[in-house]
């Protein structure tokens, strides 16, 4: 006699094992390169300050590439808010200055890791990929 219950219960397993690796994967910060932080300034064109990740486009100029809108993603809300974010402090149109960990790939893009606004305000941390992953 079979046990139906045990073919339920290597269903179950093998599904929650699939599911978590994509979840894993969501979260990982190994697409950036943290050890060589860039800065770059433009023109804000988006920004979505919101959980689980903050997400700006750039219009930046540069002699190789021209100008070109980047998108970049960064902290949560709540960890560019403990850092010095406030709601006022960037809106679209406004010049600033980022501080990113690079795309390993070469493209466009990166981690935000702290901003300085147009008026000298600035908000955000010395980055780790450590600190990426776990959400700080």
């Amino acid at each position: 006699m079979k046990h139906p219950g045990s073919v339920w219960a290597v269903l179950a397993a093998s599904l929650a094992v699939l599911m978590a690796a994509p979840a894993g994967a969501h979260h990982s910060a190994a697409q950036f390169d943290f050890s060589t932080p860039v800065t770059l300034t433009g023109k804000v064109k988006r920004i979505r300050m919101a959980n689980p990740h903050m997400r700006l486009v750039l219009e930046i100029t540069d002699d190789k590439r021209g100008t070109r809108d980047v998108e970049f993603e960064g902290h949560s809300l709540n960890n560019f808010y403990r850092s010095g974010w406030r709601p006022d402090m960037i809106k679209v149109g406004d010049r600033i200055e980022l501080r990113v960990a690079p795309r390993r790939d070469g493209e466009d893009g990166g981690y935000v890791t702290g901003v300085k606004t147009a008026d000298g305000q600035e908000f955000g941390t010395g980055t780790t990929q450590r600190d990426a992953e776990s959400g700080r």
